[in-house]
């Protein structure tokens, strides 16, 4: 389903939301754990061949704690097709800048990258990555796999004063979603 206020604009690049939004669950596993969902490699393809940047952003709170690496966490995604990732390392008390839901992995990769946000657009299964996605002036897919129908109801709050562009029933929906804005871009 879309809100009337989908903006008309191209799409630079797409930045993908990990844990429950590309495989997994809704609770973090490590490099070299996490399967992906069925159809995600394939659709991370199509969004590569349509010309679509990639990028991950993910909150990974194990790492400060650990249990794993930055680095590991990137070569994960790469492995699956995403060329760069940014991790926030830190735990939710440490009130990090980089941790969604603020949008400052989104705007370091803008930076990086030379992208222009409001013409980027988030895929995540959270609250916290719908939330980034505004603050950064990224359209958004809530996927309905992992935490997203806790996102739905109850961190419903959270959110409340925003919609989804576009709520997907998992990661290869929002995809599908995608490919048509660029085919068939939506009227105003």
């Amino acid at each position: 389903m879309t809100t009337p206020n989908i903006r008309n604009v191209p799409t630079q690049a797409v930045f993908i939301d990990r844990d429950g939004t590309i495989g997994g669950s809704d609770k973090i596993e490590y490099p070299g754990e996490m399967q992906l969902f069925d159809g995600v490699a394939e659709s991370i393809s199509t969004l590569s061949q349509h010309g679509f940047k990639l990028f991950g952003f993910t909150n990974q709170p194990g790492i400060t704690a650990g249990h794993s690496t930055v680095e590991a966490f990137q070569q994960e995604m790469k492995h699956f097709g995403i060329e760069h990732t940014y991790v926030c390392p830190h735990p939710a008390h440490e009130q990090c800048k980089c941790r969604k839901p603020r949008p400052d992995m989104l705007i370091q990769a803008a930076e990086d990258h030379q992208l222009k946000l409001e013409q980027c657009i988030v895929i995540g299964d959270r609250w916290s990555d719908m939330v980034a996605a505004r603050a950064a002036g990224c359209l958004c897919a809530l996927v309905m796999t992992g935490a997203g129908m806790r996102a739905m109801e109850e961190d419903r709050f959270r959110w409340d004063t925003m919609e989804a562009d576009y709520v997907a029933t998992d990661f290869n929906d929002a995809v599908k979603w995608i490919v048509q804005r660029r085919v068939q871009p939506m009227q105003e």
